[in-house]
C-alpha cells in the first residue's frame, strides 16, 4: 500500500474527469505489479506518470487517445534510449534543475485541481464547477477536512517518525526511576506506532467507497461481473502531435530521472547487493507502455517516491508488489469496467485531499535545490509552465536559461563542453 496514495487518486480522477478504461488499466498495472516484482525481487512500485495526468485533468481536449499516444511515445523513446546505452547521456544533457521546476509545476498543478476539487461542486468529464460546496453532507466540505486532518495527522509531513523501537528508548526506559510512568510511555509509543503505520490513504480511499453506495443505493444492481472488454484505442495525427508536444515532452525528462536514474541510486541505498542499472529499468518501463497503451490502460512507471513509500511501509521484497498487482487483476477480471459506476458517485472532496498530498508530494522533490542558480532556473520553469499552462514551454525556457547562465560563467581557461556537463555529486 505503500504508492497507493498517488495510484488511486490520479487513476480515479482521470476514469471520472476523461473516461479512463478503469477495468483495463486495473488489469495491465495488475500484470506489471507481478512481473515488476518477479523480476528485481525488491518492491519496485508501478506508477501513473504524473506529467501526463496533470496534463489530461486540467485540459479537457486532451483525452484517452492524447493520454495513450504520450505514454506510447514516451515508452518507446525511454526503450531506445535503454536498449542503445544512451540513457546516461541524456541524463547528463538534462540539467537537474529543470527537472525539479517540472516536477514543482506539475505538483503545484495537482495541488490546485485538487483544492477546486474541495471547495466547489465539480462536473469532473466538463471539468466545470457548479458551484460552493456544501458544509454538511455525504460529499461536504467538513468531511473532506476530517480526511485531510486524519492523513496530516498519521503521515505528518512524510517524515519518518521515530517511535519506540530505538536504541535511544530503551536506555531512556532503563534510566526511568518511575515504573509507573515507564508503563505509560510503552503505552502511548505503542499507540503512536500503531496510528503512525495506519495506511491512510488506503483507509479514506475505502471511506469513498462506503459512502459511493451510501449515496447512491441502486448502484449495487448497476455492476456487472466479468472483466470489461479490451479494445484497440483509435488514434488520430492530431491526438499523436497533441499528445507528443504536451504530454510527451514534458514527462520524458521526469521518467529519465525519477524512474530510472533516480530509482537505481535508491535500490542500491536501501537494498545494498541488489543493483539495478539504468538499462534494465528503461527496458521495462519502456514496454510496459509500448504494450498497454495501445489497449486504454493509463501510462506507468517506476517512482523513487514510489519505492521509499513501499520501503517505509515494510516492503522488503517483490512479494508485497506482486500481492498488490494480484489485488489489482482481481478487481479488473471481476468487475471491469462496472467499477466505474461505483466511482462516480465517489465524493469528489475526498479525491481532491487524496489528489493534493498526491501533488504536495511530488511537488517536494524540489526541496534539494539548494544554490540561488539552481533555484532561479527551477523557479523560472516553474512559472511559465504555470502561467503559460504548457510544461512543454517550461521546459524549453528553463533550458534556454541554463545555458545563458551556464555560458555567463564560461572563462577561457575551463571549456564549455565541461561547464555544460557539470554536476555536483549530489545531484547525480
Amino acid at each position: 500500500m505503500g504508492d497507493l496514495g498517488t495510484y488511486i487518486p490520479i487513476v480515479l480522477a482521470l476514469t471520472l474527469a476523461r473516461d479512463l478504461n478503469l477495468g483495463t488499466t486495473l488489469i495491465f498495472t495488475g500484470v506489471y505489479n507481478i512481473i515488476t516484482g518477479a523480476i528485481y525481487g525488491v518492491p519496485m512500485p508501478v506508477q501513473p506518470m504524473k506529467s501526463i495526468a496533470a496534463e489530461a485533468l486540467s485540459d479537457t481536449g486532451f483525452g484517452v487517445p492524447e493520454i495513450m499516444a504520450a505514454g506510447i511515445l514516451t515508452g518507446g523513446t525511454v526503450f531506445v534510449l535503454g536498449v542503445t546505452g544512451l540513457m546516461q547521456l541524456v541524463y547528463r544533457l538534462i540539467p537537474l534543475c529543470v527537472v525539479r521546476g517540472i516536477q514543482l509545476a506539475q505538483g503545484l498543478s495537482f495541488a490546485l485541481t485538487a483544492v477546486k476539487y474541495v471547495k466547489k461542486i465539480q462536473d469532473l468529464p466538463k471539468s466545470k464547477s457548479l458551484g460552493q460546496r456544501h458544509w454538511v453532507g455525504l460529499d461536504g466540505l467538513i468531511l473532506a477536512i476530517v480526511c485531510l486532518v486524519f492523513i496530516v495527522i498519521v503521515n505528518g509531513a512524510g517524515e519518518k517518525n521515530r517511535c519506540c523501537g530505538d536504541p535511544g528508548d530503551d536506555e531512556d526506559l532503563g534510566r526511568d526511576r518511575n515504573r509507573g510512568s515507564t508503563i505509560k510511555k510503552n503505552k502511548t509509543d505503542r499507540i503512536r506506532r500503531i496510528v503512525f503505520s495506519l495506511p491512510s490513504a488506503f483507509l479514506v480511499f475505502i471511506l469513498g467507497v462506503v459512502l459511493a453506495f451510501l449515496r447512491r443505493h441502486h448502484v449495487v444492481h448497476e455492476i456487472k461481473f466479468g472483466p470489461s472488454s479490451i479494445d484497440v484505442v483509435k488514434f488520430s495525427k492530431h491526438a499523436w502531435k497533441k499528445g507528443f508536444i504536451k504530454g510527451t515532452i514534458p514527462q520524458l525528462p521526469l521518467t529519465l530521472l525519477n524512474s530510472v536514474v533516480a530509482v537505481v541510486k535508491l535500490s542500491s541505498d536501501l537494498f545494498p547487493g541488489r543493483e539495478f542499472t539504468a538499462t534494465s529499468l528503461s527496458v521495462t518501463v519502456g514496454l510496459m507502455n509500448l504494450v498497454g497503451c495501445w489497449f486504454g490502460a493509463m501510462p506507468m512507471c517506476h517512482g523513487a517516491g514510489g519505492l521509499a513509500g513501499q520501503y517505509k511501509f515494510g516492503g522488503r521484497s517483490g512479494g508485497c508488489v506482486a500481492l498488490l498487482g494480484a489485488a489489482k487483476l482481481v478487481l479488473g477480471l471481476v468487475l471491469g469496467t462496472s467499477l466505474a459506476h461505483v466511482l462516480n458517485q465517489f465524493p469528489v472532496g475526498i479525491l481532491g485531499v487524496l489528489l493534493l498530498f498526491a501533488g504536495i508530494e511530488l511537488a517536494m522533490c524540489s526541496r534539494d535545490m539548494n544554490t540561488k542558480e539552481d533555484s532561479f532556473v527551477m523557479l523560472m520553469c516553474t512559472a511559465v509552465s504555470l502561467v503559460g499552462s504548457s510544461a512543454a514551454l517550461g521546459f524549453l525556457v528553463g533550458m534556454i536559461v541554463y545555458v545563458i547562465l551556464r555560458l555567463r560563467n564560461w572563462t577561457k581557461d575551463k571549456p564549455l563542453s565541461t561547464i555544460w556537463m557539470q554536476k555536483h555529486d549530489d545531484q547525480l
